[in-house]
């Protein structure tokens, strides 16, 4: 079955050149020329997209408003999104994250590497999970994507979910941060690191008092010591 891909982008050309190579990929991409044409599609039920790829600079609603909009949604929370943009300053990088951004791609861009990180995201997020993690404040149905922490439900983007079960399935190992943007991101990865300082920031924030459980390891990357009493 063909995965639906929504590209939010108002320059034609750029938009034109994905839908041509995603479908050649054996995708179904749909073009919206501006965020509120994006989020009317984004939320079409009988068309949903397994995966967004977002400009920032839009005209009217702008990508990061429409981020933002989409993550309140309960139709699209989890739906992956993959920022674009022409902006390369790291504030910008780190705002699109913060929002809810899964990954972030700076034009001009590699359409390999386009394709590779879209491949990636709809990998991960198709991947049969294991069963559950529990200790004395924090249960984890890998299945069913639910966190609780301390008895209160914590709400995860996919990519902050599949931090988490890396972490827990190599539990009281340090995990280094090359290993977890390859594993997590899926491919090689190249970009700017910070991407898994936001992300791992980002999940500590929602954990709230399970936040402990991730240790920064210093120089090398992080390690989950789960959460006792």
């Amino acid at each position: 079955m063909q995965q639906n891909i929504l590209i939010v982008e108002d320059d034609a050309d750029i938009a034109e050149s994905l839908q041509y190579n995603l479908r050649r990929e054996g995708y179904r991409p749909t073009i919206a020329e501006s965020g509120e044409k994006g989020l009317r599609l984004a939320l079409d039920e009988k068309n949903a997209p397994s995966l967004i790829i977002l400009d920032l600079m839009l005209p009217g609603m702008t990508g990061m408003e429409l981020c933002r909009r989409l993550r309140r949604e309960s139709q699209t929370k989890l739906t992956p999104i993959i920022m674009l943009t022409a902006k390369a300053a790291e504030g910008d990088k780190i705002a699109g994250l913060e929002v809810g951004a899964d990954d972030y791609i700076v034009k001009p861009f590699s359409i390999k590497e386009v394709i590779a990180r879209v491949r990636a995201v709809l990998r991960r997020s198709e991947k049969e999970s294991e069963p559950k993690y529990a200790d004395d404040k924090l249960t984890v149905d890998f299945a069913d994507m639910r966190v609780i922490c301390e008895g209160s439900d914590v709400r995860l983007t996919r990519k902050e979910f599949a931090l988490l079960t890396h972490l827990i399935q190599n539990s009281g190992r340090v995990a280094a941060r090359q290993q977890l943007l390859d594993n997590v991101w899926g491919y090689s990865y190249f970009g700017d690191t910070r991407t898994l300082d936001v992300h791992i920031r980002r999940l500590r924030q929602k954990l709230g008092n399970c936040g402990t459980c991730v240790e920064t390891v210093v120089g090398i990357g992080y390690r989950f010591i789960g959460c006792k009493q």
